[in-house]
């Protein structure tokens, strides 16, 4: 079982260490490399995917991600910037599903910002579409027409590329409580029209599944407002981007929230949902635990050891309801501490 493991900037090296700690101390037959992937890999090499870590990504089971980016490199050429390296990883290896659950644990009832009668229980899971839509459509850049600068990008999916994720996330409404959201908004784009009449189509193969639709607007509202309606949303790379940080604030904290990217053959790219965050970079302050249960998804969808998965989960349960709390989930009454003290404090759940 092969582990890429590839830190990244700011906070990832302090996370994914943490991570990579629990991983060990499963006595489980993992083999891993670290590579660079991101600013730290301009910084080396000139590219923010550059060729050791492609192979590295190529030949292993499953990628462990840190996170990447930072001021420092904003002003580098588009294509050298850290997230082209994200990007680039992404679409070399076809990850084309991103799983992104947003679950608010009892001990953190008070963290979010929503009153704790709305949010109290939430239980969802986005399924975002990873490797089409605007981020990657053609043609995009900027050019000059009548005298004036004029940015473009392209919106464009295919009906295989809904297909696919559409599958996915029917399969995952089938394993809890068989209810999809897919978002769009195909009242003016053709392009999310064409994914409505497809996730219809679709549904057809999963009749125990109630099928459900959401222009893009409303669900971002909707999930202020009323979030324990959802269970499983399903929707395109950019509106997915935008709907599970929201979600993630509901939680009250995005270093809470882990996510996996996978392939056809459940081959993973395993991330936490937030940033690299470097205003607290170096400083051991940064919570690992969205890290920690990205592993826990690593075990669970790349290498199905669901026992192992949930032994994980369960030792960050224990950890939130024994008081341990980094600045992020902080409350008073509780024990703040560092990086490498809630990673001690997994393990010692764990033993």
């Amino acid at each position: 079982m092969k582990i890429c493991v590839l830190p990244g900037d700011g906070i990832g090296p302090e996370i994914t260490a943490e991570a990579v700690r629990v991983l060990k101390a499963l006595d489980l037959k993992f083999e891993m490399e670290e590579a660079l992937l991101g600013g730290c890999a301009v910084d080396a090499t000139g590219n923010p995917y550059p060729e050791a870590t492609q192979k590295l990504a190529r030949e292993a089971d499953a990628i462990m991600l840190g996170a990447v980016g930072g001021p420092q490199w904003d002003s580098l050429p588009r294509e050298k910037r850290p997230e082209r390296g994200l990007l680039g990883i992404r679409k070399d290896l076809n990850l084309f599903a991103n799983l992104r659950p947003a679950i608010l644990y009892p001990e953190l009832a008070n963290a979010s910002t929503l009153k704790a009668e709305v949010v109290a229980g939430l239980d969802i899971l986005i399924v975002r579409e990873l490797t089409g839509d605007i981020y990657f459509g053609q043609p995009r850049g900027v050019r000059e027409e009548n005298g004036e600068r004029v940015g473009f990008n392209t919106m464009v999916y295919s009906e295989s590329e809904i297909r696919r994720i559409g599958h996915v996330a029917f399969q995952a409404a089938q394993k809890r409580n068989k209810r999809l959201c897919s978002v769009d908004k195909m009242n003016v784009l053709e392009c999310t029209q064409l994914w409505r009449d497809v996730m219809i189509e679709v549904s057809k193969d999963y009749p125990d599944v109630e099928l459900s639709h959401m222009l893009v607007d409303n669900a971002a509202m909707q999930l202020v407002k009323a979030p324990k309606q959802f269970d499983v949303m399903v929707t395109g790379n950019m509106f997915g981007d935008i709907l599970s940080d929201e979600a993630s604030m509901l939680t009250g904290s995005i270093g809470m929230l882990p996510s996996a990217s996978l392939d056809d053959r459940n081959k993973g790219l395993y991330e936490p949902s937030h940033g690299s965050a470097p205003d607290i970079a170096g400083k051991g302050v940064a919570n690992p635990l969205a890290t920690i249960l990205s592993a826990a998804m690593l075990l669970r969808y790349t290498f199905g050891l669901e026992e192992q998965a949930l032994r994980v989960e369960n030792a960050v349960k224990t950890v939130l309801a024994q008081g341990f709390r980094t600045g992020d989930i902080y409350e008073r009454g509780t024990t703040k501490v560092g990086t490498r003290e809630m990673g001690d404090a997994v393990l010692a759940a764990l033993a």
